[in-house]
């Protein structure tokens, strides 16, 4: 064995010398040139018995079978594999050992390194698949109703809800077709359990958004029962949700309690959620101990801001203050999951760390955050307004507690808030002075706070009708913030009230400049250009409002108002018909639609809208007055009688309606009714003197004695009216000749008495504009209404609402309807008694 082994020398270095050197009689390189060989190979000489390895010579033409090459077939007659030839095109396997067919030349015998077989050409086509075969009819059908199940879907989420039902409603029929096809070619365990479960479950939805309740019910039950769905228990949740849209609570509880005991314990959320369910079930039947049990349970394992507002309102209906106490005091240690917003300012002045947070900042994440924050305040701030009363003694002290609890968690900045809040409150109980104390708390506060409440603070003096403490306040609110829309508002509002329209609207500019969003300074604005006369721009304004505010009454009549003082009375008709849609109840709005129809000379439409507007407010003397004198066009005096009846339980003062009253019975031929209201009117007019005239007429005419006494106390009353005329005219002359006897000075009125007269008259615009210039013929409702000639006040808190503006805008640019003079010139002329008998 000793023999076969080769000891390195020592002087030879060279480790791997000797694997080149081989036996030449394994040569194979000059085969093909043997012609022997080659003889041999062509004729029977080669199919002799398998030759050992000792004899050279022996391999036959054969192609490697290695990954560079196709293997072929080509064995020997005995089937032993032939090794150490090469077939043309086919190369050798790349081995250490040179007579192995190893070359380092491009080229081997004529064929190319070609690992990827490119040199054959390209794959044949592709097998065109039989559609007629049942196989594949029953794959293009079931990818149909995979496709109508999405669209279904798809239009679920577009809101169509009508279309998603019918899609669905399509999928399950071609649903039905699959299955009895793959039934009558297949085995029944290879229909797809999983697309039928979709199906059902889509199809249960869409009856479900449609409100088809019963139909949703039933297709569940389908899922529900059939064992082979895995998991179909947990769709009793959606079945609960059904029975509490039909409120059937008992039956929502029993199947959120088996839905809740299909789902494994590991599925932690879905188990809470199932708990909310079942608690706001309870507190719908007003179990609040049980629902209690259940967002108890929710808090101590999964706290959430729902669940602990919920076990608020349980502790607050079952009367609880420790309770109450502890619940809030849950609620508010809620984790929000939100980042600081540390994260959202630059650390340094990189430009591209810079870019990047200006694209965080409003991404949908970072609205998520604020949203989540938002409704934990409301959580907190709803909250605190309910215990409050509850807690304590009063509501001060409940509102202080909850104010300190709320300091000492992560909503610190709420505190604050809170605090204002607690002001709103005492301004709904009307309580001014416990309101504006606790706003002046906040002077010394950052300039956040300290704007809010100054703006508050404004708000309530400008109401109080203290014009210098509500300017005072309104400076401090801008100097704390200058960007402050509200303040700015609020500032514009007393500047507009001293009379300096031009100045008010650059300070509501500035606020709309600052929140394009401020509605109150863009209809503020607009009123200033409607003072200024500048009726275009206020025009154009009150459109611009229109497009934020869709249905707002003020803004509407605006509109209307102006497109009248415009001298378009159509847009203005128009302007008012979509007024009266959005409040349909509007006398005012009704009567000024009456108006213009009148004015047009539409006599119909005008008695619709006056009559309208006399259903809904029945002491508008204009109105009446017109319904009065439109009975008596038309020649129906009997109709009218009710109205001037009306207006004189109205105005019980003024004798010109029983006067009327009078006049329309004696226009109906019922005389002695007419002479026992003239006699009343006497009775308690005694000076009339149209009404002894008319006494004295029908006394003569009906031939009564009492005519002569009439007649004498006519010439008694027309006598001192004669001379009371007499001293007024001799009055009026001697007080004409006092003036022109008078000094040149005393005739000419100082520069002060004239400016302290346009201080007075800017005063008087400004505080007295809720009244009419018709003074007598309003009733006394209209004169108690309160001035709402003023603009809108603006309040930081969105919780104060601004100055109430009326919903028809000033009440000196109401609609007004003229009086029908003819009522009065016409209605007591009478051919016999003359003209000398009209009233004055």
């Amino acid at each position: 064995m000793m023999q076969h082994v080769h000891l390195v020398p020592e002087e030879d270095e060279d480790l791997y010398s000797g694997y080149n050197d081989y036996n030449p009689t394994y040569d194979t390189e000059d085969l093909e040139n043997d012609t022997a060989f080659q003889q041999a190979v062509k004729t029977s000489h080669g199919r002799r018995p398998p030759i050992t390895g000792k004899v050279p010579g022996t391999a036959a033409a054969r192609p490697v079978g290695t990954s560079f090459g196709a293997r072929l077939n080509l064995a020997s007659s005995f089937g032993r594999p032939v090794t150490g030839s090469v077939q043309e095109g086919i190369a050798r396997p790349m081995t250490a050992v040179r007579a192995a067919g190893y070359t380092k030349s491009p080229n081997f015998r004529g064929s190319s390194f070609d690992p990827l077989g490119q040199s054959r050409g390209p794959a044949p086509p592709l097998e065109i698949k039989n559609e007629d075969t049942p196989e594949e009819k029953i794959r293009q059908l079931e990818k149909k109703v995979n496709e109508l199940v999405e669209e279904s879907c798809v239009a679920n989420s577009r809101g169509d809800l009508k279309l998603a039902l019918e899609k669905a409603k399509e999928a399950g029929k071609k649903e039905r077709v699959l299955v009895r096809q793959r039934e009558q070619m297949t085995s029944p365990e290879n229909i797809n359990l999983d697309l039928t479960y979709s199906i059902l479950f889509n199809l249960a939805s869409q009856y479900s958004a449609n409100d088809l309740h019963s139909e949703a019910l039933n297709t569940y039950q389908v899922i529900v029962k059939n064992k082979m769905f895995s998991n179909a228990g947990r769709l009793k949740v959606n079945m609960g949700n059904i029975f509490l849209k039909q409120r059937h609570f008992s039956k929502a509880i029993k199947f959120y309690r088996m839905a809740l005991d299909q789902i494994p314990s590991a599925h932690k959320e879905m188990r809470i959620k199932i708990m909310q369910n079942i608690g706001v079930t309870f507190v719908k039947t007003g179990q609040y101990s049980d629902a209690i049990n259940s967002f108890e349970h929710i808090m101590s394992e999964s706290p959430n801001l729902k669940a602990g507002f919920n076990l608020i309102l349980c502790y607050f209906a079952v009367g609880d203050r420790d309770k109450m106490k502890k619940a809030f005091q849950k609620l508010i240690a809620v984790p929000l999951g939100i980042d600081d917003d540390d994260k959202y300012i630059a650390p340094n002045d990189d430009p591209h760390t810079t870019l990047v947070i200006e694209a965080i900042k409003n991404d949908h994440l970072r609205e998520m955050e604020r949203e989540r924050k938002a409704l934990a305040e409301k959580y907190i701030m709803t909250a605190a307004k309910l215990i409050a009363p509850a807690i304590e003694t009063s509501f001060a002290v409940g509102y202080d507690w909850c104010v300190e609890a709320v300091k000492v968690s992560q909503y610190v900045e709420l505190a604050n808030d809170l605090e204002i809040n607690k002001a709103i409150t005492f301004l709904r109980q009307k309580d001014f002075n416990q309101a504006v104390e606790t706003l002046k708390m906040f002077e010394k506060k950052d300039s956040r706070v300290k704007s809010a409440a100054a703006t508050n603070l404004s708000f309530l003096y400008f109401l109080e009708n203290e014009s210098l403490q509500a300017d005072m306040y309104a400076d401090l609110a801008v100097a704390a913030d200058r960007y402050n829309p509200s303040a700015l508002t609020n500032k514009g509002n007393s500047v507009f009230l001293s009379g300096d329209y031009e100045k008010a609207a650059e300070f509501y500019k500035e606020a709309l400049r600052n929140d394009s969003s401020c509605t109150e300074a863009l209809y503020n604005i607009g009123l200033t250009y409607k003072k200024l006369c500048r009726l275009e721009d206020a025009l154009d304004c009150f459109l611009k409002l229109h497009a934020i505010l869709r249905n707002s009454a003020q803004v509407l009549y605006q509109i209307a108002s102006l497109h009248e003082m415009l001298d378009d009375p159509n847009q203005a008709t128009e302007w008012l018909m979509q007024l009266i849609s959005v409040v349909p109840t509007d006398s005012h709005a009704l009567a000024k639609l009456g108006e213009l129809y009148d004015n047009e000379g539409d006599k119909s439409q005008a008695f619709q809208y006056y009559y309208e507007s006399y259903r809904y407010f029945p002491s508008n003397i204009e109105v009446i007055e017109w319904l009065g004198a439109y009975y008596i066009d038309t020649q129906f005096c009997e109709k009218a009688i009710q109205y001037f009846e009306r207006a004189a339980l109205i105005q019980p003062t003024q004798v010109k309606w029983q006067l009327m009253v009078a006049s329309c019975y004696r226009r109906s031929g019922n005389y002695q009714k007419a002479l026992d209201t003239y006699k009343d009117i006497h009775r308690r007019f005694p000076d009339n003197v149209e009404c002894l005239r008319f006494l004295v007429r029908l006394c003569t005419d009906i031939g009564l004695k009492e005519g002569q006494d009439y007649a004498t106390k006519l010439k008694k009353v027309e006598k001192m009216k004669e001379i009371r005329e007499q001293r007024v005219k001799s009055g009026r002359d001697g007080s004409g000749r006092n003036r022109r006897e008078g000094s040149a000075s005393s005739a000419v009125p100082s520069s002060e008495n004239n400016h302290s007269t346009s201080m007075e008259q800017i005063k008087d615009s400004g505080q007295s504009s809720g009244t009419s210039a018709k003074g007598e013929r309003l009733s006394a409702k209209l004169r108690s209404l309160p001035g709402t000639n003023d603009p809108y006040e603006a309040s930081n808190n969105k919780e104060i609402d601004a100055s109430y503006i009326d919903p028809l805008g000033p009440q000196m640019e109401r609609p007004k309807t003229a009086a029908k003079k003819r009522v009065e010139d016409d209605e007591f002329a009478d051919e016999e008694l003359g003209d000398d008998l009209l009233p004055e």
